[in-house]
């Protein structure tokens, strides 16, 4: 292996010349990015959209890194993959030959179908460009609707109302988040917003007019309080993202709501990676992986397809997670929420961690808020196939590190 270029400086494709280097690879090194060094994207609906992040502590590295580790930057679009040959055309014009190219091109925000949404002046959140953009558009006497309340538009929410923005929080679920955190937290987390000044409503969204001073955003149904149509001048669409794959569907790489890969981030081309956001693992058994968009998986495919590249035996697989911060406190999440009996610990009268039991007994996932080390054990535990005895979970009393030793026949 002479050469790699990686397409993308996400953290997924940052991890990836990290982790080459820490494993010893000695081969020429190019990664390409548009907008130039590598930052990270958690901060930007959090403490680097409400000011109290410095903006050099984005970066995911400084800016002498690179050279020291004899990483080329290259400040460029990638516009055409020929995957058998390992090579890619940049919009500039230059072709740059490889041994392996690894594609990091991460996600779009995804728009809603409705009249007015597609709108330019519509806000999204994806880059450090559109962060500055929003934060200009926050603070004292100004008005925004965030349409979704998921991680990222709760996250906005949060960080717009500390800045004195009057904020109008949008979806048509009354409880968002229950796939990723269970029914319990996230109605506990939900209900957060209106005890700091975040007004929710639920209902679709039907349509988006410019007025003179901004936006009319009109309800597909009333909401529970009889609101029908909502007036800001700024409105942000925080409704998820589609992945990137516009470079791997005209090369002929197989996908399907994601580049199909292996555990070692392969894909069907022999010379071809996928990590990030596009990457959707086929397992074994020929079946299909749920897709991750998290911090934690993205760097955890980088990190494989680093040790896939070389030959080196890949990083043991790890259970799902991640986290959030809004309204002051921090929720971290691990496996799956979704299905299983869940149960619940409280502490001071309120749901501290939840989690969720499948039928045979073993924990499937945990989410909690300021959960310490819980998710940290409860994780282990997860991974281990641990069988739990529901009543310990639920007792604030047992330690959650004591449960997550491994004990004969693979229980707690």
């Amino acid at each position: 292996m002479r050469d790699v270029v990686i397409v993308g400086g996400g953290v997924s494709g940052f991890t990836t010349a990290q982790e080459l280097r820490r494993l010893g690879y000695t081969g020429r090194l190019r990664m390409v990015e548009p907008q130039g060094r590598p930052y990270d994207r958690p901060p930007l609906s959090k403490n680097y959209l409400d000011a109290t992040l410095p903006p050099e502590e984005l970066f995911l590295a400084s800016e002498g890194w690179f050279a020291e580790h004899s990483v080329d930057l290259v400040v460029d679009r990638v516009v055409a993959l020929d995957a058998a040959a390992g090579r890619v055309t940049l919009q500039s014009g230059t072709r740059l030959d490889a041994d392996a190219v690894v594609l990091a091109t991460g996600g779009n925000p995804r728009t809603l179908p409705i009249p007015g949404g597609d709108d330019e002046g519509l806000l999204f959140l994806r880059a450090k460009a559109d962060a500055d953009l929003l934060r200009g558009r926050c603070g004292s006497g100004r008005t925004l609707v965030v349409v979704g309340a998921g991680l990222i538009g709760a996250e906005v929410a949060s960080s717009a109302s500390k800045l004195g923005t009057e904020v109008t929080l949008i979806d048509p679920v009354a409880v968002p988040g229950v796939p990723a955190l269970g029914a319990t937290i996230a109605a506990e987390l939900h209900a957060m917003h209106g005890r700091h000044g975040v007004r929710t409503l639920t209902a679709p969204t039907a349509s988006l007019e410019r007025t003179t001073g901004g936006w009319l955003l009109r309800l597909g149904q009333p909401a529970a309080d009889g609101t029908e149509a909502v007036e800001a001048d700024a409105v942000l669409m925080a409704v998820g993202i589609t992945p990137e794959l516009s470079l791997a569907a005209a090369a002929g790489l197989k996908i399907d709501n994601g580049v199909l890969v292996d555990a070692g981030q392969r894909s069907s081309s022999p010379a071809v990676y996928a990590v990030g956001d596009i990457a959707r693992h086929r397992l074994p058994d020929g079946t299909l992986a749920h897709r991750h968009e998290h911090w934690d998986s993205a760097m955890h495919a980088g990190q494989a397809a680093a040790a896939s590249i070389l030959g080196h035996d890949l990083p043991a697989p790890a259970a799902p997670w991640f986290w959030t911060d809004r309204h002051g406190v921090h929720v971290e999440a691990a496996g799956s929420m979704l299905g299983g009996r869940e149960v619940v610990r409280h502490q001071d009268g309120r749901p501290w961690i939840a989690f969720a039991l499948g039928d045979d007994g073993r924990l499937l996932g945990a989410a909690g808020i300021d959960p310490g080390q819980g998710i940290r054990a409860a994780r282990r535990m997860i991974e281990q196939g641990a069988v739990v005895d529901p009543a310990q979970l639920a007792d604030p009393a047992v330690d959650l590190k004591r449960l997550a030793r491994p004990a004969r026949g693979g229980t707690a």
